[in-house]
């Protein structure tokens, strides 16, 4: 059994995935390590159970019946605030894109292994809770048009309230928090998700191509979140 360190009580998990046995492992593992969970394995009815049971992290597969994951994905991410770990085809770089373009937080390959599957969902829990001890006076970033507070993890643009996903919002504000300075891709990957960067992983590309047009950068010639080169991404402090 694993330690459980920096989780709260009974998080609920909700497991989206056909395959009963890797479900029911996935659910024991789980269950032994603290965790309060669900499974479902009809995709159909993968969307109301997620809005419905509203859980501290949904775990969803690429492939059900039903209806596909990237498809729940897609229809739920307005209306579900948690994190979405998605489970994709090892080999399959497309799927992995289209997961985060979709809104999922994060992803891990097939066949699962059950402590690389616990490391990411850890990882997000704290993202999730990473606000909650700060007063908004600390953790309120202003640029031009642009509010970001890391105590509601909400940001404004014009005072109108952006739609962003969790991880969306963890990579803003943590190009913000640096405005300024050039954050390499390996500093964001340590950061955000607690890995080494291996030179291949799109992830925090396709998430910066999502959060420019949503604070009002303009994606093709951008002004606020700049592409450094062969190292990484800039955010542009206000004159």
């Amino acid at each position: 059994m694993e330690d459980r360190p920096d989780l709260r009580e009974q998080d609920h998990v909700l497991i989206i995935e056909d395959d009963e046995r890797l479900a029911n492992l996935t659910r024991d593992y789980l269950e032994a390590n603290g965790f309060r969970v669900t499974v479902e394995g009809d995709g159909a009815r993968g969307v109301q159970r997620i809005l419905d049971i509203q859980p501290d992290l949904v775990i969803l597969d690429l492939m059900l019946p039903g209806e596909d994951g990237l498809s729940i994905c897609r229809r739920v991410r307005n209306d579900y605030l948690g994190p979405i770990l998605m489970l994709t085809a090892r080999t399959d770089d497309l799927d992995q894109v289209l997961g985060l373009e979709m809104g999922a937080d994060d992803y891990v390959p097939k066949p699962v292994q059950p402590r690389v599957l616990l490391a990411r969902m850890r990882a997000l829990l704290r993202r999730r809770d990473s606000g909650d001890s700060n007063s908004s006076d600390e953790s309120r970033l202003m640029f031009s048009d642009l509010e970001i507070d890391n105590a509601t993890r909400e940001a404004w643009l014009k005072g109108s309230r952006i739609d962003l996903t969790s991880a969306e919002f963890d990579l803003l504000w943590l190009l913000a928090s640096h405005a300024g300075r050039v954050l390499t891709r390996e500093e964001i990957f340590s950061q955000l998700r607690g890995i080494r960067y291996d030179g291949q992983d799109r992830s925090i590309d396709v998430r910066v191509s999502r959060i420019r047009p949503k604070i009002g950068d303009d994606p093709h010639h951008p002004h606020r979140i700049k592409t450094v080169r062969s190292k990484g991404y800039l955010f542009v402090k206000d004159n």
